[in-house]
């Protein structure tokens, strides 16, 4: 005799439920980018070179969670647009530095509110407990997964 098991429901699955609200969260970030000609991609990769003074496409890769596929992709948009230069590093031709450009320091400023504004959204559905408890456990649930992806 088979033992029944219950249906799988896909509103109580966790995974359901993540996927809904981060794709609520990017679509609104991505509508508000895309007034500034950016994706949430290339937004990371400003942020990553014009905050956390990353310069190397692996260092961006790695910060972004994104492989280099993906990586050098974005970085030859944003240097079509403007918003960086790409150079040779010092004593290896094959290394290359990432520099921002007064447009691309310009559009962290401008896009900076946007990603604010959109974080104070969900933010602000929860109490400042709550949210330092849920960014804490969604760390826990990405904690050792390796995995790079190829897009945000």
């Amino acid at each position: 005799m088979e033992s029944e098991t219950p249906p799988y429901r896909l509103h109580d699955s966790l995974g359901y439920w993540l996927s809904v609200t981060a794709r609520l969260q990017e679509r609104r970030l991505d509508e508000k980018l895309r007034e500034i000609g950016l994706t949430r991609i290339t937004w990371c990769l400003l942020l990553g070179v014009a905050n956390e003074g990353l310069t190397q496409p692996s260092e961006l890769a790695e910060f972004v969670g994104i492989d280099r596929t993906a990586t050098s992709r974005a970085l030859r948009q944003l240097e079509q647009a403007g918003l960086l230069s790409r150079s040779s590093g010092t004593g290896d031709r094959r290394t290359r530095q990432i520099h921002l450009t007064d447009e691309g320091y310009e559009a962290v400023r401008i896009g900076t509110p946007f990603a604010r504004a959109n974080g104070d959204v969900m933010a602000a559905r929860l109490g400042e407990a709550e949210t330092v408890e849920l960014r804490r456990l969604l760390r826990k649930l990405a904690e050792g997964e390796k995995a790079q992806l190829s897009h945000l």
